[in-house]
């Protein structure tokens, strides 16, 4: 008897249907079944935040979210919202701003500001900074990424784009 699951969900957009083990972290799952190289493993650990990824509009840590938890849930990575266009303005600032240097840590930023975005208000650099607080960079010292996000949060709240 097979301890393997089905589990049907929505991968960026598409429906997606898999049987996965009980015990398959969403990380692993998604990098082996489906090749996504934007969710990072990292410390495997929840701390880094390389992992993080959207789920039903929430970022979660991959490597703390198991594959079966995703059954019909909307599973967002980078590839996703980069194609959505969502993120563009964001991701053009990063590289103006040098703010991706080796890039590891890059997808997982990227969808913490997203979601700090949302609300569509102009934020300090220490908001951002606390909003980013479970990312962790080892190369850029932060000033880049935070210098991209609040340019583009400056932008979108007061309604100019890119």
């Amino acid at each position: 008897m097979s301890s393997e699951r089905e589990i049907v969900f929505r991968l960026n957009g598409r429906e997606e249907r898999a049987s996965v083990s009980p015990r398959l972290h969403l990380i692993d799952f998604l990098r082996t079944r489906y090749q996504l190289a934007s969710p990072r493993v990292g410390c495997e650990h929840g701390v880094c935040g390389a992992c993080t990824l959207r789920v039903d509009g929430t970022i979660v840590r991959g490597c703390l979210f198991l594959a079966v938890q995703a059954d019909g849930k909307d599973v967002e990575t980078l590839e996703g919202v980069s194609a959505s266009g969502e993120l563009r303005d964001l991701q053009e600032a990063f590289v103006e701003r040098n703010a991706a240097q080796c890039g590891f840590c890059t997808p997982g930023m990227l969808i913490t500001a997203a979601e700090l975005m949302r609300g569509g208000k102009a934020h300090d650099r220490e908001e951002i900074r606390d909003h980013l607080s479970g990312n962790i960079c080892r190369c850029t010292g932060y000033e880049a990424i935070v210098d991209a996000i609040e340019s583009v949060l400056e932008q979108r709240s007061s309604g100019r784009t890119s």
